[in-house]
């Protein structure tokens, strides 16, 4: 079968190799994939700023069918739709995994990380990991369950109550997903970006998100005043991993607000204002991946319509048209980018 792999670390080393389709193992459940969402984490890859274990076949963000089980494996039959978390490894003794924080795992290993991911017409996820699709989840809305999941996790990790006003800042896929899922929990919620982020800001309205604002024309900081009363902003999402971001979120929020980094920086050293945070008691709130708690509470906001994911999908490319890909979402004309594999 023809795989995308990153062969080496670096800017670039992305390439169609042929592989062997993969054998299905005890407790391991075997899927044909339909669709594999491209992620932010999947540019860095390519561009050298993330390190994963080469060579490796890319892509966890997939929804497909089961074609194989292994011995040990009851919960699902071939022909089952299904998707799966991107873990595929954990110690299971670890203080983490009892606790049900795989996500935290020192010795976690993920599909398109350190296990060949779904760039490919096939893949072996470990049984723990599979979800059923619900039956108003669709292949395209399924391949988007992870970095729904990444956001229901960041949301969950936040006290929102009715009326809230959130702040997200970043309109690519993970802020759009933020965005409807702060929604679902009863906040106003505020979407901002950049002027080429247009496309996306306009998705945000259609979605039905309170204010979508373009900074570059309209003054955000006054906008929050005038809706909180002066106050600022109980919650804000720093979703699109950019420094100066970052620095404006804690300005944005109000006393004793919380703030969430859920955008991965090119960078891990950036500069913060840790004397907003002191002076205004803010919460800080790190979101890493996702874990199991996540997938079913996903799984179900796009089954009853809370979340529509599917609206997200502007392209869709053969794996063998990464490049395409890639130029599509770097030129901004892209929101949600879906690969799908190929003989």
């Amino acid at each position: 079968m023809k795989a995308l792999v990153k062969t080496e670390l670096g800017f670039g080393n992305l390439e169609i190799q042929e592989k062997q389709e993969p054998m299905v193992g005890e407790d391991q459940v075997k899927i044909e994939v339909k669709y594999a969402g491209v992620c932010g984490s999947d540019i860095h890859t390519y561009e050298g700023h993330y390190k994963v274990n080469v060579p490796v076949t890319l892509g966890h963000e997939f929804s497909g069918v089961v074609v194989d089980v292994g011995n040990g494996v009851t919960e699902f039959n071939i022909g089952d739709r299904v998707t799966s978390e991107t873990t595929f490894y954990v110690c299971g003794t670890c203080k983490y995994c009892q606790n049900g924080d795989y996500n935290l795992c020192n010795h976690r290993k993920g599909l398109g990380t350190q296990q060949d991911g779904g760039f490919a017409k096939y893949l072996i996820a470990r049984k723990e990991s599979v979800h059923l699709l619900p039956p108003h989840v669709d292949d395209r809305s399924a391949a988007m369950t992870e970095p729904l999941a990444c956001t229901h996790h960041a949301v969950a990790k936040t006290e929102i109550n009715e009326g809230d006003l959130v702040v997200v800042i970043g309109p690519g896929p993970i802020g759009l997903f933020t965005a409807q899922v702060a929604k679902s929990r009863g906040a106003r919620v505020i979407i901002a970006g950049l002027s080429n982020d247009q496309i996306r800001l306009n998705k945000a309205e259609e979605l039905g998100i309170d204010y979508a604002v373009n900074i570059q024309e309209q003054n955000l900081k006054d906008l929050v005043h005038k809706l909180t009363d002066g106050y600022g902003a109980d919650v804000v999402f720093e979703c699109s991993g950019a420094v100066p971001a970052a620095n404006q979120a804690l300005d944005l929020l109000k006393k004793k607000g919380q703030y969430g980094q859920v955008g991965i920086f090119p960078s891990p050293e950036v500069s913060f204002d840790l004397e907003k945070i002191i002076q205004k008691e803010i919460r800080v709130i790190g979101s890493r991946s996702q874990k199991s708690a996540d997938w079913e509470p996903s799984l179900e906001l796009m089954n009853c319509g809370r979340v529509n994911a599917q609206s997200l999908v502007t392209h869709e490319y053969p794996i063998t048209h990464w490049e395409d890909a890639y130029k599509a979402i770097k030129s901004g004309e892209a929101i949600k980018v879906l690969l799908t594999p190929v003989e």
